[in-house]
Parts: C-alpha cells; structure tokens; sequence
C-alpha cells in the first residue's frame, strides 16, 4: 500500500504542492500538459531554499475575478485526467464554500480565480493522479505569522478564507513557523481536499520516496518549501473509515436523483447508491446511501437535504472499511483501427492481481468518439492490461 505523506511545516501553496510531487515522481509531462492547457506553458526548474534543494513551479498568468461556474468551466476544458479534473473541481467548491462563509454570499474569487490559481490546481490534482497513491495523510499546517495584502486590504495571517477552509476540514494546524502567509487559501484548499487519513493512522511503513516544492521567497531562517513523502505499507490491504449517510424519498423523480448524485461525488463523496424501496402506505420510493469520509459528512448532508427536500438523514459513522491495494496505470489499446492509452485501476492481493478496470469516463469517451459500445471498449482496454500485467509478471 502506497500513501503520501504532505508535510507543511513551513506552509503550503498551490505551486509548492505541484513541485513538491513532481520531485516525488509525478509525471512532469501530464503536469504540464494539464496546466498548459488551461493557461500556458509553465516553468520547472530546480532551486534551492536554504541549502534545501526543491522543484520550483512558475505560472505565469494574469488577475482575473471568476465566479464559481467559470472556475469549473475552466478546469473541465484541462488536458488532464477525469479524476483529477473532478477532484479539481471539489477544491474549488471548497473554495467557494470558504469564500461564502466569510461574505455571507458567494462573490466572484478573486487570487483564486487568475489562471495562476486554476492552472495550479489542476497541476496538483493531476500529480497527485499520476502517482498512484492509495492514501493521504497531512501534518499539522504551519500558518505563518503578521499581515497580508489581500483583495479586501490588510488581513491578519491567515486569511479568512484560508480559515474557513480549514474550519470545514480534518486538517490540525499551528499558528507561526515564520513570517508572512505559509498557507495561502488555495494551498489549505489542495491538502484538504487530498487527505483521506490521520497521519497516525498510517502504522508502520518503509520510505520509498521524498520530494521538496520550493516557495517563491527564500528566507534565511527555515527553507520555505512543503515536503511529500512516500510511504510503503506492507499488508495485503489496507483500511480507513467512513461514515454511511441514509434517507429515503419518495416524491422525486429520477433526473433529480441523478442530479443529487453528480453534486454529492463532486463534493467528495466516495460513494453513491439509490436502491429501490417500498415505504409506508405501500408508496414507492428509494433509499439513498452514501459513503463518504467523516469530515465531508456534514457538507453531504446539506446536499441532501437541498436537493431531496428531506427532513431527516441517518449517519452511521466510523464504518471500518478494508481497503484492497490499488494501483492506477495506463494500457495502450485498439479501438476501429485507432490506439490510445487509458487509465486502468488494478487491485491487487499481496502481489497477485485481483481486479482490471478501465476508467469509465475515458471509455466511455472513445466509445463515442468510435461510435462503438462501451462495453465493447472497456472489454478490449481491461484484455489488454491483463495482457500487459501478465507480460510484466
């Protein structure tokens, strides 16, 4: 089992976690890829921040005030992953959902809405997709100290917007580790949005990997950089827990349904089911379920209750959930005399594969491209990554 270890010591920023993985091993060419084609070509080089060597991230773009559905407008346009574009798209939900606490409404951003801001979300989320990680885990937050110029004037460090996310997440902080703002809205935002464990649930496990993002200051009392771990569990699967959120409706309709669900994966659910039921008086209706992480709970549940009109949800917290060890790869395969690579998610026990799967989104994207069925292409793409496990095997 493979989990990512984030350390912002000395802060984080949206730059900072991109360099940081690419030190790691994300893949630089669908980094790139990705943030190119939402603004332009960016710039990676290697510096040093106080006698630390690090992976600096540069974006060069100009201010811009967006609402929330031109940010997500923009970040579906990316060259980039379907999971990380969706993921993507969470922090940015999160971000508005900051912002709207702190105003009272949901005004245009402002910092988090320039280019710079999007082109450095989708570059971390697609980093961290390339990676392959089963888990996440982020140590407490350093938040800095003295003022910052912001939108609305001087603000206190942190920003309002960067507590709020935080107030909204699993994240632990602590106040100081330097001058000025270490975590800026967006940086709070990406690890919030990352994290799936509690750094003490990690347990015993080898170092595979380190890697440094470099800040844009270089100060000569701490190196301002964020540190990313990999860490190797041993063990044939791994475990979290979930809560499980509950209701059953029986005056909505299925496009409703099917709305309520697209809204509860964007904001972070893990799952989402509707089952048929019959309720009292012998009405037909449906149990809705969704699995999700203790600290999107709340959020969900406000989802659910907007969208279904229900008076009441049920949540079962911490379910102990195993956990397979899964690893994402991509397979080159041959639809009607075009080949492409997809995304392939394979579980494995020990060191056996137990499970093939193509990415749906993907799939289902060339299949109307080709004008074949979707089964038919997820069939050929998981054939030839068994095909291609065996031959590494």
């Amino acid at each position: 089992m493979r989990i990512l270890l984030l350390d912002p010591f000395h802060g984080a920023a949206g730059d900072m976690t991109i360099g940081a993985l690419l030190d790691l091993g994300a893949d630089e060419a669908q980094v790139r890829a990705a943030m190119a084609s939402v603004v332009a070509d960016p710039v990676f080089s290697r510096v040093k921040r106080c006698g630390v060597g690090a992976v600096r991230v540069v974006t060069h773009a100009g201010p811009a005030h967006r609402d929330l559905a031109d940010v997500i407008a923009r970040v579906e346009t990316a060259d980039a992953p379907a999971a990380a574009v969706e993921r993507a798209k969470r922090v940015f939900c999160r971000i508005a959902a900051a912002e709207e606490s702190v105003h009272g409404h949901a005004p245009h951003f402002h910092e988090v809405g320039a280019d710079d801001a999007i082109a450095d979300v989708i570059g971390a989320c697609t980093a961290l997709e390339t990676l392959g990680v089963d888990g996440v885990a982020v140590l407490p937050v350093a938040l800095g100290s003295g003022t910052v110029v912001a939108a609305h004037g001087t603000m206190p460090v942190p920003a309002p917007a960067t507590l709020a996310v935080l107030r909204a997440s699993p994240l632990t902080t602590r106040m100081g580790g330097g001058e000025g703002e270490l975590c800026t809205p967006t940086g709070a935002a990406l690890l919030a949005t990352f994290t799936t464990l509690r750094p003490e649930e990690i347990g015993a496990a080898r170092v595979a990997g380190i890697g440094y993002g470099a800040g844009s200051r270089d100060p000569a009392g701490a190196p301002n950089v964020l540190r990313a771990v990999l860490l190797e569990r041993e063990g044939v699967a791994g475990a979290d827990e979930v809560d499980i959120l509950e209701t059953n409706v029986d005056d909505v309709t299925g496009e409703v349904l099917g709305h309520c669900m697209d809204l509860l994966f964007a904001a972070g659910a893990r799952d989402v089911c509707v089952v048929p039921a019959v309720m009292k008086k012998g009405r037909a209706g449906h149990l809705v379920r969704v699995v999700c992480r203790p600290a999107d709970a709340a959020p969900l549940t406000l989802i659910l209750a907007r969208e279904l009109g229900t008076l009441g949800v049920r949540c079962i917290p911490a379910v102990h959930r195993s956990v397979l060890e899964r690893r994402l790869v991509r397979v080159t395969a041959g639809v009607g005399g075009e080949r492409r690579e997809v995304t392939v998610k394979v579980g494995y026990i020990g060191d056996v594969v137990s499970s093939v799967k193509a990415e749906s989104d993907e799939v289902r994207a060339w299949a109307a491209e080709s004008g074949v069925p979707v089964r038919t292409v997820a069939r050929i793409v998981e054939d030839a990554a068994w095909k291609d496990l065996e031959g590494k095997e």
